[in-house]
């Protein structure tokens, strides 16, 4: 069992797809030459070749349709944005196209295509380059949305984003990609998607979270522990399809939650969460359901101006005190 980071658990989950598969193909801006804006691709354009590692103009739209349009036709390309800030532009190519297709035509016509993009703030990139926009893109059927928390996810849920038939968003949290974590060598993983998963074991309240904010939630339990309160933590890994199955089944454990996530609160995950327990699990409910969210401004450029916007866990420790 090795320890590597999560940038290198997704490197190897491409390299391992390209070789497997000769349809796989990867296109964005620099993730040929430059080898990524986060060096993901680095070194693949002398292995793979220009024909399987394409650089892009800077158009996201481009890169959209583009992908869209070669999935369609039978290949299976990963499309990289060099920012999740930056698909906004291509809102049209992942909606209304990759998206809609397989509707739209009965079935006969699939959108084999993963969209790649790193999103979250913590990197002091400004307010147009830090946006959380998850909860957007997971509001649209057809379109599956994956952000994993930990390095073994990332590879085995990118794997298995590849290998779908289904348009796929995988979102990195950019703070993430030095996170270290366990995953087995010489050994084929696969996460499938759409399911959620127990990180953490307790008794007293669960514990809502995913991507970045898994890091926060797993810190914020343990150091709840030290003072005799043992929190679950359950991490969604995918926002659509959405698994609720192991957050109830751990509600009704606790009988109290706390959610926590990046993005605003209002029409955020964390209100969806929040409404299924609500609906689904009312009648173990014993405090009312917490969310944990970042602030609702533009995440400033000041280092501690944006770490006292984003989630933290003194924020949910506080959440969970006032319900336990």
């Amino acid at each position: 069992m090795a320890k590597i980071t999560m940038r290198q658990a997704i490197t190897d989950a491409l390299r391992e797809e390209m070789i497997r598969d000769d349809n796989v193909f990867i296109m964005g801006e620099e993730v040929g030459v430059w080898g990524g804006t986060y060096a993901v691709t680095r070194g693949f354009i002398d292995e793979f070749g220009e024909k399987r590692v394409r650089d892009t103009p800077i158009a996201e739209m481009v890169i959209g349709g583009a992908a869209a349009g070669a999935a369609m036709n039978g290949l299976r390309p990963v499309a990289e944005f060099m920012t999740i800030n930056f698909a906004f532009l291509a809102l049209d190519a992942i909606i209304n196209h990759a998206a809609k297709v397989h509707y739209m035509f009965g079935g006969h016509i699939k959108c084999p295509v993963v969209f790649r993009a790193p999103g979250g703030g913590g990197r002091q990139l400004g307010a147009t380059h830090s946006h959380t926009p998850d909860a957007i893109f997971a509001h649209f059927p057809g379109l599956k949305v994956v952000s994993p928390g930990t390095p073994y996810d990332a590879k085995g849920l990118l794997k298995s984003a590849i290998r779908s038939d289904d348009p796929v968003l995988f979102i990195e949290h950019a703070t993430l990609y030095q996170l270290r974590g366990e995953v087995p060598e010489g050994e084929e993983i696969i996460v499938p998607i759409g399911v959620s998963d127990v990180k953490r074991e307790g008794s007293d309240v669960t514990i809502v979270a995913y991507a970045q904010g898994l890091s926060v939630a797993m810190d914020a339990a343990n150091q709840l522990s030290n003072e005799g309160i043992e929190a679950e933590v359950v991490d969604l890994r995918s926002l659509r399809p959405l698994d609720m199955g192991p957050v109830l089944e751990s509600f009704r454990k606790t009988y109290k939650a706390v959610v926590v996530e990046e993005g605003y609160r209002s029409y955020g995950i964390g209100s969806e969460i929040a409404a299924r327990i609500q609906e689904e699990g009312f009648d173990y409910l014993d405090a009312p359901i917490k969310r944990v969210a970042q602030l609702e401004v533009p995440l400033p450029y000041s280092k501690d101006l944006e770490q006292a916007a984003l989630i933290n866990a003194p924020r949910v420790i506080e959440a969970v005190k006032e319900i336990v």
